[in-house]
């Protein structure tokens, strides 16, 4: 199953709207707050690659306030 870690830049004072938003989309498995570059940190996993782009392009990245996000995929070795 793939599985990937995705970094957000939220806007300013929206963490907590952005972090509740998410925890409700399927397939988030972990969500926290972060302080420094990135906002948020989310931990997500989908049956397929085309199913974890599907999370981040069209679930993930449209909640309102989220500026930019970075995906890393995890690999298992």
């Amino acid at each position: 199953m793939p599985q990937a870690f995705v970094l957000f830049n939220v806007g300013s004072g929206s963490e907590d709207q952005v972090l509740n938003d998410t925890k409700k989309i399927e397939g988030v498995q972990e969500v926290y707050v972060s302080y420094g570059v990135y906002d948020l940190l989310v931990r997500i996993k989908a049956d397929s690659m085309d199913e974890l782009k599907e999370l981040v392009t069209h679930r993930l990245r449209t909640i309102n306030n989220v500026r930019s996000t970075l995906t890393l995929i995890l690999t298992e070795d």
